[in-house]
């Protein structure tokens, strides 16, 4: 096996093994966010340390490159929908890349750094067509459309895909999802606030942080 090979596997394992550890992704989808550090720094103390930056906030690729020495976090990049973004986010420094929708070209490009993608999807039959285009999950978005049980329906055809909720996610239902066999759940506006962030609040981050988890494990 190469070094490029391992060291692709060790970034793979890395951001996957701290997915599941949380059970959380946070997703910041704010108009701006000045300084990543403070706010990567309030949700790991929070106890969630993989982080997406979406491509629908200004200056995304920035982001990713000032994370860059964030300690004991995992920081990738959100909304990409074409390669050229995946490859933009990659150069950052992204750590993992996530796909509102199954797109193929998203995935040959991650695919040749070796960055994991964890793709959405909605039926059955794209959650398939991610898990061959190689996704190292699947995220089923808007998971509220559906519900939590839609998730058990999946683990029958589809006992081994890791599944991750995203979409309407917060404290009175993450647990569902997270119950019916998903290996995490998206933390969003009910977790990093704009008012928080633009106050620099990040006890109030941290604090949400660590409620949305206790609630989410029951």
């Amino acid at each position: 096996m190469s070094a490029d090979i391992e060291n692709d596997a060790a970034t793979t394992d890395d951001v996957m093994a701290l997915l599941r550890r949380d059970a959380a992704l946070a997703l910041p989808r704010l108009a701006r966010i000045p300084d990543p550090l403070p706010l990567l720094a309030a949700l790991a103390a929070g106890g969630i340390h993989v982080v997406e930056f979406a491509f629908t906030t200004p200056g995304v690729t920035e982001l990713i490159a000032a994370s860059a020495e964030a300690p004991g976090v995992r920081v990738g990049a959100g909304t990409v929908t074409t390669a050229t973004e995946a490859r933009d986010a990659i150069a950052a420094g992204a750590a993992f890349l996530v796909t509102p929708a199954v797109i193929a070209e998203v995935a040959e490009a991650a695919g040749a750094h070796g960055v994991p993608v964890i793709m959405g999807a909605f039926t059955p039959t794209e959650a398939l067509t991610a898990a061959r285009l190689g996704a190292a999950a699947v995220k089923i978005f808007p998971a509220e459309t559906v519900g939590a049980g839609y998730f058990r329906h999946l683990a029958g055809p589809f006992p081994q895909l890791p599944l991750v909720a995203s979409g309407g996610l917060h404290e009175g239902n993450a647990a569902d999802y997270l119950r019916a066999g998903a290996i995490a759940v998206t933390a969003g506006s009910s977790v990093v606030s704009a008012a928080d962030v633009a106050a620099g609040d990040w006890d109030a981050v941290t604090a949400k942080a660590r409620a949305f988890l206790a609630a989410a494990r029951g």
